[in-house]
């Protein structure tokens, strides 16, 4: 298979970039004052990596919501002497007047400016200090770099009366850019002259005027010699404007592509219209007809047509026209348009609706500027990955998080692509997939659950992050989708459905991950959210998955962490699972989960008092005698019991019912289940169960911890011998059987868990050498 980019590691280029951004004062900036970040002096830095620091930065910013801006950072750009910056790509409301006003002493090359929309007329005037080295410019969708305030009475009193308004500037030109030969106006506001505004430019190469509605474009033929890209996506045509078009004889790339959804266009095109295209643009390789309608029928009956393989070759094409081309083009745009549907297509790549290839070459081709177009597509791609199998999968996974990333605050993106990730991480995939492309998934994730708050984007990103492993692939983002997911389940309006895959995921979460994680989630309320929950389903009566799911996941987050056992307890937990064992008495799941937390507080010592009343004992010696859930309800209500008889007869503080009674009940119990029951438990250490070993001051306990560990050694060898020799429990089994108050069907039972164990231990031993 081909070894997609994305499976590569990352450069030590951007590795280090990376670590600088991420950490200035460390690396090649101090602070001054407290606040404003300054270059060290000894730092001088060529512009391969000064364009990059600057590009990454954006892409930060924009990307990574826990990175943190610098309002000072363009700064650190100012003087030539020490830093250099020549090609620049910068974004949306990152970049300001006063951030280019910083950089204007640079020699700028290339400098891209996409969707800026805080960038006012100041920064028309910043531009004209790179105008003897820019090459190549972008405005696209500045809207306001056009504007500039104005205060008409120009006094402090009349301010408050008029304030200031805004004034489209109509005296500015590219007077003096006498090397700019790349240039993007797309979405220009109206009411500037494009015209006056292009004049002074000697040699146009690429023009591009998207979004843009101009009635004579007859100005054009004056770079008919230069000009080999034209862009007027979504301007709406006429004959005069094709005539002029037709001059333009050096154009490789032409698009007069449009979205056909955006407003009523009177122009069609006609199979005339393409003639005139092959015949005089004969350069031609590049050229996007997309959201077109074709006034009359230019393709070839289909009779007439070399049937067999496809072809791209122009002789056999099946739109009539492009039989003229000499070689058949790079790249053709059909998208929604009734020609991608035709079996021989000249060209080797083309955009439209047809199947996968057509969609991604789409995808590829619209995102950076045309994200209305790019969500359609992208719907597209998500009924190719839930219906067929797709087999450009990387590909397809790589333009979806492209899209994602570019436009973070575009709804229907958000919500088609986190729809179609969903399929493309799914199992049948999964072996495809690199961990660094799973990583980029998971980031652009969290990134759309952060910055969009609408049920259908929050469903499909948790329903995405269920196609992972949790918690190993999360974790490198763990406090993170914590964060996210109870903040989900803390809103009060909540989707039932959104609320039940939070719930497992955060279950999942705490499930087999370290203490320490435990910890730093039950500090950001993870116990209390969850106990948020139970409460609201006592009161509406309702044990469902949630419910089930909560008690879970505080069982899963109280494992040996007594932080949050002590939490559980003060948030009136035990009240909580008294309410819920008398409203639903035959959920056998449900008091499972119960009794298993429950186990884990009682593992604490210091929070043991906290259980020694009369009613929480009657109610565990009550369960020693329940079916429920197999062995699960009775097993843990006696491992409950058998800590609180761990501390003696002296801490036993109630008079109902009486310490002997309920030891009777335990060894009743104990006597009752099966050696070999399958378990619904998962040890990930024997420590509080060896602890009950080695003491005499109450031998049912004793024989609990020993029942428990033959049972899994027998049922589970493979997992259990080994943890149980790893943590010592084999010394601790033989002290006991020379315990005197130890009981004789104890010792019987110790002795089969060792016999198990060295069994195990032969058996497994290496005898290959």
């Amino acid at each position: 298979s081909l070894k997609m980019a994305s499976d590569s590691p990352e450069s030590l280029m951007a590795l280090c970039t990376d670590y600088c951004l991420r950490n200035l004062e460390g690396t090649l900036c101090y602070l001054l004052d407290n606040e404003t970040l300054r270059l060290h002096p000894d730092i001088f830095l060529p512009s391969e990596i000064c364009d990059k620091l600057v590009n990454e930065y954006v892409e930060l910013v924009k990307t990574d919501s826990i990175f943190e801006p610098h309002e000072s950072f363009f700064t650190l750009f100012s003087d030539p002497r020490s830093t250099r910056l020549a090609r620049i790509h910068l974004r949306e409301h990152i970049v300001q007047d006063q951030d280019l006003e910083a950089i204007r002493k640079q020699d700028l090359i290339e400098l891209y400016l996409t969707n800026c929309e805080k960038l006012t007329a100041k920064s028309l005037q910043t531009l004209v200090s790179f105008s003897h080295t820019l090459i190549s410019l972008s405005l696209f969708g500045c809207c306001n770099i056009f504007y500039e305030e104005e205060n008409p009475g120009g006094c402090e009193d009349d301010c408050l009366v008029n304030p200031t308004r805004q004034v489209l500037v109509k005296d500015f030109t590219f007077e003096g850019f006498s090397r700019l030969r790349i240039l993007n106006l797309g979405r220009l506001i109206e009411g500037v002259n494009v015209e006056t505004l292009l004049r002074p430019l000697a040699s146009l190469a690429a023009l591009d005027l998207s979004g843009i509605q101009l009635n004579d474009v007859g100005f054009l033929t004056q770079w008919k010699d230069s000009l080999v890209s034209l862009v007027l996506y979504n301007m709406d045509l006429s004959e005069e404007h094709i005539q002029v078009i037709a001059q333009l004889h050096k154009l490789r790339h032409l698009d007069i592509s449009r979205d056909h959804l955006s407003s009523y266009y009177k122009f069609k095109l006609t199979r005339r219209v393409l003639n005139l295209f092959v015949e005089n643009l004969v350069n031609l390789t590049s050229l996007d007809i997309s959201g077109h309608t074709m006034l009359e029928n230019c393709t070839i009956p289909s009779m007439e047509e070399k049937m067999g393989q496809t072809s791209i070759e122009p002789a056999k094409s099946s739109i009539a026209p492009f039989r003229g081309l000499k070689r058949p083009l790079q790249f053709l745009g059909l998208f929604e348009t009734s020609l991608c549907r035709l079996t021989h297509i000249p060209a080797y790549k083309v955009s439209g609706d047809k199947n996968e290839e057509q969609v991604l070459n789409a995808i590829e081709a619209y995102t950076e500027h045309r994200p209305e177009i790019t969500s359609r597509a992208i719907n597209l791609l998500f009924d190719i990955a839930r219906i067929e199998r797709c087999s450009q999968l990387l590909r397809a996974l790589q333009l979806v998080i492209t899209a994602l990333k570019c436009h973070k605050d575009d709804k229907n993106i958000q919500v088609t692509g986190s729809a179609a990730l969903f399929y493309l991480t799914n199992s049948e995939y999964r072996m495809e997939q690199s961990v660094k492309l799973r990583r980029q998934v998971i980031q652009v994730v969290l990134n759309g659950m952060e910055s969009y708050q609408e049920v259908t984007v929050q469903r499909n990103c948790c329903l995405t992050l269920c196609n992972f492993s949790i918690p190993e692939e999360l974790e490198f983002q763990y406090r993170r989708v914590n964060e996210l997911l109870l903040n989900i389940l803390n809103q009060s309006r909540q989707d039932e459905s959104i609320q039940r895959i939070a719930v497992h995921l955060c279950n999942a979460l705490v499930c087999q991950v370290d203490n320490d994680h435990k910890e730093a989630v039950g500090k950001m309320g993870f116990v209390m959210t969850m106990l948020k929950l139970i409460q609201k389903k006592l009161a509406d009566k309702t044990c469902d998955q949630v419910m089930e799911f909560s008690w879970s996941a505080l069982w899963n987050i109280t494992d040996e962490t007594p932080d949050n056992c002590e939490m559980f307890l003060n948030y009136s937990g035990m009240k909580l699972f008294l309410e819920c064992l008398k409203e639903f008495p035959e959920k056998q799941e449900l008091h499972r989960n119960m009794l298993g937390l429950l186990g884990n507080v009682a593992e604490v010592k210091e929070l043991r008092p906290q259980l020694m009343t009369s009613q929480f004992i009657s109610v565990f010696s009550n369960l020693l005698e329940s079916k429920a859930d197999g062995i699960e309800v009775s097993y843990n209500a006696c491992g409950v019991l058998s800590h609180i008889m761990f501390d003696g007869p002296e801490a036993w503080g109630i008079c109902e019912p009486h310490r002997e009674e309920v030891v009777k009940r335990m060894w009743a119990a104990i006597q009752s289940w099966d050696i070999n029951s399958r378990r619904n438990i998962n040890y990930r250490s024997f420590e509080p169960i060896l602890r009950l070993l080695p003491q005499g001051i109450s031998p049912v306990s004793q024989h609990w911890a020993t029942w428990a560990l033959y049972n899994l050694v027998s049922v589970y060898s493979d997992k259990y011998c080994p943890l149980l020799i790893k943590e010592g429990g084999i010394p601790l089994l033989k002290d006991m059987i020379k315990m005197a108050s130890a009981r004789q069907e104890t010792k019987e039972m110790a002795r089969k868990v060792i016999e198990h164990c060295s069994n195990f231990k032969e058996e497994n031993m290496d005898t290959s050498r």
